[in-house]
């Protein structure tokens, strides 16, 4: 397997997580901006999506939803970017 196979397989299972949470709410965050951005991403940017990802859904429905602030090892700049990106589409 090649390194291009590798982020390949990477970005793939990455979007299938995003799309399976455990909560419909955060798939429908989560899921459309895995979706949208996962095959330009680089490994840092997937280390970014897959901490945050990493992190419980009801916590990250409250961050995402503005009810709570983040704890401080939350990239927030991330966190800020997925938001963003979910509340377009909402828009729409």
């Amino acid at each position: 397997m090649t390194a291009g196979e590798d982020i390949s397989m990477r970005r793939k299972k990455l979007r299938y997580r995003a799309w399976h949470r455990g909560t419909r709410e955060m798939d429908l965050v989560l899921g459309p901006y895995a979706d949208a951005h996962t095959e330009n991403m680089d490994d840092a940017a997937l280390d970014r999506l897959e901490a945050l990802m990493s992190e419980e859904d009801p916590p990250l429905l409250k961050w995402v939803m503005g009810q709570e602030t983040p704890p401080d090892h939350i990239d927030k700049a991330f966190l800020a970017e997925v938001i963003a990106d979910h509340q377009a589409r909402v828009e729409k």
